[in-house]
């Protein structure tokens, strides 16, 4: 699973500018976002790329205030089932998919449901990354919500000593127009994207908990495939 991301860098801007975006300032720029948090996502509709901040649930409820996140849990959606029909993700996979631009993500491995480690994985300095992502638009009232998910695939062979679980989908930059194109609807086209890649070298930092943020030990580099 995908647990935490980092979009703390200017470096995240360069996705918004070779994308061309049309709103490049409403970027969200922090260290550490968790579910249920607002993440910027690029998504492209009648030929304009936006950015669009998201809450990171894919399914929305309603509630006497307004939307809140589902009881169902949702921030990531599984490369399984993306084509199961009457799943959250099936139609998004098909309509409706996003970039989040990120300087690194975070993953927790667990040990008897309890937490064994805590590590952030991130791209070069000056660099980002894109996770795969989908979104849904909910209307409330006079205000139109976005929510949004991330991809998850299977363990990467590389990542397995560190984190056992799933790994998040992180799009090559040559498949970007591609994976952001709404007329591309065949999701037979995305297939090779469902296996364990990594486009990019990636830092692996232990840190002592997500909040605090302390180093703890040597920085690890992870080759790119």
């Amino acid at each position: 699973m995908c647990g935490r991301l980092n979009t703390y860098a200017r470096s995240v801007a360069k996705a918004s500018q070779e994308l061309n975006v049309i709103n490049p300032d409403a970027q969200i720029y922090q260290r550490f976002i968790r579910a249920t948090d607002r993440v910027s996502i690029i998504v492209e509709a009648n030929n304009i790329r936006y950015i669009d901040n998201a809450i990171w649930w894919l399914l929305l409820e309603k509630d006497a205030s307004g939307l809140k996140p589902s009881k169902y849990t949702s921030f990531n959606t599984r490369y399984d089932k993306l084509n199961t029909p009457r799943s959250a993700g099936y139609q998004a996979f098909r309509q409706s998919r996003c970039l989040i631009p990120v300087k690194g993500f975070g993953e927790t491995e667990f040990v008897n449901k309890k937490p064994l480690h805590y590590v952030d994985f991130t791209v070069e300095e000056g660099d980002y990354m894109c996770l795969g992502g989908l979104y849904r638009q909910w209307q409330f009232e006079d205000n139109l919500i976005c929510s949004c998910s991330v991809i998850t695939l299977p363990p990467h062979d590389k990542l397995t000593h560190i984190h056992s679980k799933a790994s998040p989908l992180i799009v090559p930059k040559i498949r970007y127009n591609q994976w952001l194109d709404p007329n591309e609807q065949n999701p037979k086209v995305f297939d090779d994207l469902l296996a364990p890649h990594l486009p990019h070298k990636l830092y692996a930092q232990h840190i002592d908990k997500p909040s605090s943020y302390h180093p703890v030990g040597q920085v690890e580099v992870i080759a790119a495939d």
